[in-house]
Order: C-alpha cells, then sequence, then structure tokens
C-alpha cells in the first residue's frame, strides 16, 4: 500500500505551461458538480484560457480503471472517494503528484502542513471532507429521528427507506444503530461476529429499502415520497433543503465522513494541463469558495476562516458543516485502511446478500 506523502516543500513560483486548450473533468454531478464548476471550472478557465469540459459518472474510479486497463484514457482529473484513490493509486493507475506544486496557505505555510491530517496521498489531493448522514422528510415526521438507531426503527418511524447500493457505509452505521460506539466499529468489523451483526440489522429494513447508487438520487427519493428516510451525502440534502426549499432534516449521528481528492489517471491526454488544474482547484480561496455552493468542508486549514455565507448572501454554512463541533458528537471516520483491504470482499457478500430471498 502507498503510505501518505507528507512533504514540507512549498511551491516557489512553480508553473505548468498547459500543451492543451482543455482539460477534461470527471465528477459526481448534482449540486456537487455545481459547486465545483462555480469555485473551480470557470475561475480557472479564466485565469488560463483552458477550457474544462465537466463529466458526469455515479462513481468516477470506476471508469478510470476501465479506460488505463483498455489504453485509452479520456479523463484527465477525476474526484473520487479515498479508498479508490490509494487502491488505483496502488494498481499503477493513476499518476503520481509532486505535492511540490500545490501553493502554500496566504501566510506562507507549506501545503502539507496545510493540509488536513492524511488529506494529501502520493496519488490524490484531498478538496472536501463529506459525510453520509441520513435526512428525512420533515412532514412525515415533525418531531425528527434524533439518532441512527431511529432509521431502522420501523415501528417508530414507518416508511421506505434509501441506501446506497453497497457496503460502505451501510455497515458501519448498521453497527452504530445496534449500539457500538464510532471508535469500535472497524475493530468489530474486523471480525466475522461483527460483520454478520451487520447483516442482521440490514436484515430489519431490507424489504423496506430503495437502493440508490447516484448521489443525486437520496434528495429526488424523498421529494417523490418513494422514501420517508434515506442515507445521502450530506451536501445533496443541504442543497436541497436550502436552495430548493424541500422539507428534508439531516441526522447527523452516526455520520460517516472521509475526504474526496483529485487525481489523474495514468496516461492523461493532457497531462500538464490537469497538473495545472489541481494545482488551481486546491488552493486556499478556490477550497473555501467551493463552500458557498455547498456544505461540505473544505481540505485545508487555512480555507476554513474563509468559509461565511452560502450563495444566497443569507445562509450561515458553518452549521451545516460535517466538520462542525455539534455535528461531530458521535461521528466515524471512515477508514481508508479497511475498506481497501475488504472493499472486494464485502461487496461480493453485500450483492449476494441483496439477491437472496
Amino acid at each position: 500500500m502507498k503510505k501518505l506523502l507528507i512533504l514540507s516543500t512549498a511551491l516557489t513560483g512553480a508553473s505548468f505551461a498547459a500543451n492543451a486548450q482543455e482539460v477534461n473533468v470527471m465528477s459526481w454531478g448534482g449540486a456537487y458538480a455545481v459547486s465545483q464548476v462555480e469555485a473551480y471550472h470557470k475561475p480557472f478557465t479564466a485565469a488560463t484560457g483552458i477550457t474544462v469540459v465537466s463529466i458526469d459518472a455515479d462513481n468516477p474510479a470506476t471508469p478510470i480503471k476501465a479506460q488505463v486497463e483498455a489504453g485509452n484514457v479520456t479523463i484527465d482529473v477525476a474526484d473520487v472517494e479515498y479508498a479508490d484513490a490509494i487502491r488505483l493509486c496502488d494498481e499503477g493507475l493513476l499518476e503520481e503528484i509532486d505535492m511540490a506544486m500545490l501553493p502554500p496557505a496566504p501566510d506562507g505555510t507549506p501545503a502539507a502542513e496545510d493540509f488536513l491530517p492524511g488529506a494529501v496521498t502520493d496519488c490524490a489531493v484531498s478538496t472536501i471532507v463529506f459525510s453520509t448522514v441520513f435526512a428525512y422528510d420533515t412532514t412525515k415526521f415533525p418531531e425528527g429521528p434524533t439518532t441512527m438507531a431511529d432509521f431502522f426503527n420501523m415501528e417508530k418511524f414507518p416508511g421506505k427507506r434509501g441506501m446506497r447500493k453497497g457496503a460502505k457505509a451501510n455497515l458501519e452505521m448498521a453497527l452504530m444503530a445496534d449500539g457500538v460506539p464510532a471508535a469500535d466499529v472497524y475493530a468489530t468489523l474486523e471480525t466475522p461476529e461483527g460483520i454478520d451483526r451487520a447483516f442482521g440489522i440490514l436484515d430489519k429494513i431490507k424489504t423496506d429499502t430503495i437502493w440508490w447508487e447516484a448521489g443525486a438520487q437520496p434528495p429526488q427519493l424523498l421529494a417523490d415520497g418513494e422514501v420517508a428516510m434515506t442515507t445521502a451525502y450530506n451536501g445533496r440534502i443541504f442543497a436541497a433543503a436550502v436552495a430548493e426549499g424541500k422539507p428534508f432534516g439531516t441526522v447527523w449521528d452516526g455520520q460517516v465522513y472521509e475526504y474526496d481528492l483529485f487525481v489523474i489517471p495514468k496516461g492523461a491526454p493532457n497531462l500538464e494541463a490537469a497538473k495545472q488544474f489541481i494545482t488551481f482547484a486546491t488552493d486556499t480561496q478556490r477550497l473555501a469558495d467551493q463552500a458557498k455552493w455547498i456544505a461540505y468542508g473544505p481540505a485545508r486549514k487555512s480555507s476554513g476562516a474563509l468559509v461565511g455565507m452560502y450563495q444566497d448572501g443569507k445562509t450561515e454554512m458553518a452549521p451545516y458543516m460535517p466538520t462542525s463541533a455539534a455535528n461531530l458528537t458521535n461521528a466515524l471516520a471512515s477508514s481508508y485502511e479497511f475498506w481497501v483491504d475488504r472493499d472486494t470482499e464485502l461487496n461480493e457478500r453485500f450483492n449476494a446478500w441483496l439477491a437472496a430471498n
């Protein structure tokens, strides 16, 4: 496994001469892609003249692997989850990134010291801290659920549930709902008994669950009345509730938070433009600017003080961030080490479980 790369070399006027006039950036679509277009893509084009082509995918890690192995790479930059960034790097499917190209904080603090712990790896640079939470329709539950256990309580809170179609986050949430402290979740999942316990909790709601695959689906499922509660990425629920006025409430208890990161697929057609884009997009101001559009925390310490209002000019963003102190009282940091090692095995079991009557 690639070790986390912690560098102390600051950017000293390094620049990249782009050898192309466009860069293809693949991300997750919806409100998240909008936040990247506004904070990164448009300003980058204005500053460099390089066009950014925005491409949506349910999970950008999947086409990266397929394209590199086929020798037909069209993606220059992709936004991926942490475990996928490590796995793809280990498999030799990503370009290594010279972290010396990352700009320092405005006060001169080197980038390696300014990024949050673990946010910089051999092949990837974090942009945001996002969270998987659960949300509910406040018209159905005016008093609201308040704990992760409530999500699995069909008697007290009847109605369909929505969950991401996969093992990650679902197993952790199931254990926390069953009383496992966040600090003990991964130790529990390392045992066969712990895995059985998690699937046993999921059994309680299996027949009442709609399984989603794209981040834009959960708020739509809630809005259409297809589910009463759903797991979701916190920023998607924020966008629906604040920007669109949907009657959605967020429960932070048992949230599972992690980084999303930019990577460059091996053989990217516009490599220098890709490097220039990442350098630009991960500076202090740009990461703070993204938080004007969606409720994900920036991955640099120096960006935090620059996060203010939502783009509507009246909504304070801090309370909606996964990293807000009030939202971290019973939160779990997703373990990339666990998922790099166990992703294939546990998703095979999950798919078999899902297919079984």
